[in-house]
């Protein structure tokens, strides 16, 4: 990975690092806008977020970022095909209540798709489970009752998914509390990035 001036959080960094200068970029769960706001500067690239938090919208305006407020699962009916060269979704797959849905309309709207998301499988998730309890982690830090995350996986199942619907995957990254994991990544990796094009 390169040296990036104003450095993002790490997975941002990351796919910071895949999106070419000047692509046009929607970033779906956009936050505050951060990643947008870099690419802006450091990459020339342009694009819009779309964001439901009412304070992340406010900070996405003030900081200049194009912004739409709207919940993710409503669909991205708002774009025509392939419209941006990438989409990025960001540690908010889990989230979301059609997984297949959302994967498939980031397919259609960008020529390619960055996700990344919490690996379920982390050895001391699997643990945790084992001992009768669910994982409470840094990257998964809710309690099972009050959690937004409602499709936890772990690599295998996201990459049988994305072959499953044509997704062709073209890079993996997999990190461990920001330190990459290279050697058995769905057993050692607190967090995977994939980033894909589509195969059909």
């Amino acid at each position: 990975m390169s040296a990036l001036p104003n450095p993002l959080r790490f997975d941002l960094q990351q796919i910071a690092d895949w999106i070419p200068p000047g692509a046009h970029v929607l970033d779906l769960g956009c936050g505050d806008g951060s990643l947008l706001s870099w690419l802006r500067q450091h990459k020339q690239c342009s694009g819009y977020g779309v964001e439901i938090d009412d304070a992340n919208v406010l900070t996405c305006v003030r900081s200049g970022v194009d912004v739409i407020q709207q919940n993710l699962d409503a669909g991205l009916a708002l774009f025509a095909d392939r419209s941006f060269d990438v989409v990025v979704l960001s540690q908010t797959l889990q989230a979301m209540h059609n997984t297949e849905s959302i994967l498939r309309e980031i397919a259609r709207v960008g020529k390619q798709g960055i996700v990344s998301f919490p690996n379920f499988g982390y050895w001391r998730h699997v643990v945790s489970i084992v001992r009768g309890r669910m994982p409470v982690s840094r990257q998964i830090p809710y309690q099972w009752y009050d959690t937004p995350n409602i499709h936890l996986c772990t690599l295998k199942d996201f990459e049988k998914l994305a072959d499953k619907i044509g997704l062709d995957i073209i890079a993996r990254a997999a990190y461990d509390n920001g330190a990459p994991v290279r050697v058995l990544p769905n057993l050692r990796s607190t967090l995977a990035l994939y980033r894909f094009g589509v195969s059909i």
